[in-house]
């Protein structure tokens, strides 16, 4: 098993959070977009605009089951991948936790970013959008959750750590 998947938003901190986790831990780390990047020589947004969402999606659905079966690992998903019916019960097998981030941090950290391609009209709106639609999802899939504002990478990685352990121990 995982040792935990890291969901949440554009621009939340999954992939630099995730580093430095799997880094405090001793893990192997796994970011699903770029697996997929990886796999197909591709880029997440050449994907997108040549194959479609649809083609992306069902790589990704791919790469997170499988990344799921990986041990001693943290995985980091992409913030789109808990739409999926499949990775939605996966994740039920799994410690998840949520990196709650407050629309301003993510629109700052995404600004205009063209390797986020659901992103590239109207960011603004589009980050709006997605935080309503996606909130509840990932309130119903975490097990822990970690508000990141006004927290460097490692005090958010040391949060997640802290409460991974005690959940260890209960």
């Amino acid at each position: 098993m995982t040792i935990c998947v890291l969901i949440g938003m554009p621009g939340s901190g999954k992939s630099t959070i995730g580093r430095e986790l799997s880094r405090i831990l001793g893990s192997e780390f796994i970011d699903t977009d770029r697996r997929i990047e990886s796999k197909t020589g591709r880029t997440v947004s050449n994907i997108f605009i040549e194959d479609g969402e649809s083609a992306f999606r069902e790589l990704e659905r791919f790469t997170v089951l499988e990344a799921l079966n990986q041990s001693n690992a943290v995985v980091s998903l992409g913030g789109g991948a808990i739409l999926n019916d499949d990775i939605k019960e996966a994740l039920k097998n799994h410690r998840v936790v949520w990196l709650e981030t407050p629309l301003s941090d993510a629109f700052h950290r995404v600004g205009l970013n063209k390797a986020r391609p659901l992103l590239l009209q109207n960011p603004r709106a589009t980050l709006i959008k997605l935080l309503e639609e996606r909130t509840p999802i990932y309130k119903s899939l975490a097990t822990l959750t970690v508000n990141t504002a006004d927290k460097s990478v490692k005090e958010v990685a040391l949060e997640v750590t802290g409460l991974l352990e005690k959940e260890v121990k209960s």
